[in-house]
């Protein structure tokens, strides 16, 4: 007659599984803490300020732009010779104005790291524009403490938006799926979210 195991036999895999489990929610515990400590993600709506690398970042106003209209094609200006103004049926000049202040005591250089998604996670990023042929162009110049890009005397700064044109071509179809996120990644990894208005 064979012999029966043992009690305690019939305890020692559940056993091992438990532990086995614990020490694996345990080490996701610890990779989650570990994120945490590298990535910072501020989120925010447009209109709101949101910090990035000690720079407060705000939207002062997003729009489209028809090249076909007198202001808008001035936003236009500077961009490569080889590009058709017409964005057709399927694309759209999208204009955010942004403006940036330094609330730290040191010199700061605001980021050039934007990016706009949508909710099925297609990527748009900023077109090139010539900042000499184009003043109301976003710059990435060094703010000292307290100052502001656009800087007030500057043609973006003086004018009614107070804010400088980064410029997106976005496509047609995106505009289904919002809200659209404006997303600036600081130099480290910190990054800031807006939801735009459309």
């Amino acid at each position: 007659m064979r012999a029966q195991p043992s009690a305690g036999c019939n305890l020692r895999p559940p056993m091992r599984r438990v532990a086995t489990f614990l020490l694996l929610c345990a080490s996701v515990l610890v990779l989650a803490a570990c994120g945490d400590k590298e990535s910072v993600v501020t989120e925010g709506q447009e209109g709101v300020t949101v910090d990035v690398g000690g720079l407060s970042y705000q939207v002062q106003n997003s729009r489209f732009l028809n090249p076909n209209d007198v202001e808008d094609a001035y936003y236009l200006r500077g961009l490569p010779e080889t590009t058709d103004l017409d964005p057709g049926k399927d694309t759209v000049w999208f204009a955010i104005f942004m403006r940036v202040k330094n609330h730290s005591d040191e010199t700061l250089t605001p980021t050039t790291q934007f990016m706009i998604s949508d909710t099925e996670g297609k990527k748009f990023q900023p077109v090139a524009i010539d900042a000499k042929l184009n003043p109301f162009a976003f710059q990435a110049n060094p703010l000292p403490h307290a100052k502001v890009n656009p800087d007030p005397n500057s043609p973006s700064g003086s004018g009614p938006i107070q804010g400088s044109l980064i410029l997106f071509r976005i496509d047609t179809d995106s505009l289904q799926n919002r809200p659209l996120t404006l997303h600036i990644q600081g130099n480290g990894e910190e990054e800031a979210t807006m939801q735009l208005d459309l």
